[in-house]
């Protein structure tokens, strides 16, 4: 019998950046889990943030049934990507496979993390810091893209990572970095909006930026854009930003 071509297209560079916004975009997840009693597969929807190198974050009850699974066994898979009118497998998706590190208070992870997740997702200031709620960070081991009917990748892990020594001080001066670019430019978040083609729901504003890129975020839209190279600092991260919202087509 003659081998059957492989359903698997050669992983690009397009196809990295799908995958990237796929992750990166996501205001939520279907998460995975190996549920410890029974070894079956055990699925269930988190809210998803990102840390500053790219890598999901969730937040979590430590009596939820994925949150004692993780605890057991450490590893999990998130499903990413919005389907839209139609046929819901015509759209894009990524399934990360990932292992949970915990991320609890005192770690030295833990302010940045939390301050980038309440940046995302206000409303969880109701719940964060109750002393049964603690992060996951999910460190992607490899993906699966699925960019729609015969696009489908086989990623790794380090393709869904910022890989640039700029992370920690980016992150350092994030909140200050943003406070300064809208203190200067009031509009820039809106201006952003309408040169990205987004929805016009209500007020924009810049919700994460990291050296890869920003997301700014409107009520329950999220929208997330990769810049064309790594940011160096703060002020490349600002120039950029200000390009895209700025210049002239």
């Amino acid at each position: 019998m003659k081998d059957q071509p492989s359903p698997l297209r050669e992983t690009d560079d397009e196809a990295r950046r799908l995958a990237r916004v796929l992750l990166r975009s996501a205001r939520y997840a279907a998460i995975a889990v190996l549920d410890p009693d029974t070894g079956f597969p055990f699925a269930s929807r988190v809210l998803l943030a990102t840390d500053i190198d790219g890598a999901p974050v969730i937040l979590v009850s430590k009596l939820s049934a994925h949150t004692k699974a993780l605890t057991k066994d450490p590893r999990a898979s998130l499903l990413t990507g919005e389907p839209g009118k139609g046929d819901p497998l015509a759209y894009g998706r990524l399934t990360t496979q990932c292992i949970a590190e915990p991320v609890e208070r005192g770690h030295r992870f833990h302010e940045r993390i939390r301050a980038r997740f309440l940046d995302r997702h206000p409303k969880a200031k109701l719940y964060i810091d109750f002393p049964d709620f603690l992060f996951f960070r999910l460190k992607p081991e490899q993906a699966s893209l699925n960019g729609g009917f015969g696009r489908a990748y086989r990623l790794d892990g380090r393709d869904l990572i910022i890989q640039s020594s700029a992370n920690e001080a980016i992150a350092a001066k994030a909140a200050e970095t943003v406070r300064d670019l809208v203190e200067r430019h009031p509009d820039v978040a809106d201006s952003l909006a309408e040169r990205l083609n987004a929805p016009k729901p209500a007020a924009w504003r810049i919700c994460g930026i990291d050296p890869a890129g920003f997301e700014i975020i409107s009520g329950d839209f999220l929208l997330r854009h990769e810049f064309e190279t790594l940011a160096a600092d703060s002020d490349h991260i600002c120039s950029n930003i200000s390009k895209i919202a700025y210049s002239i087509p």
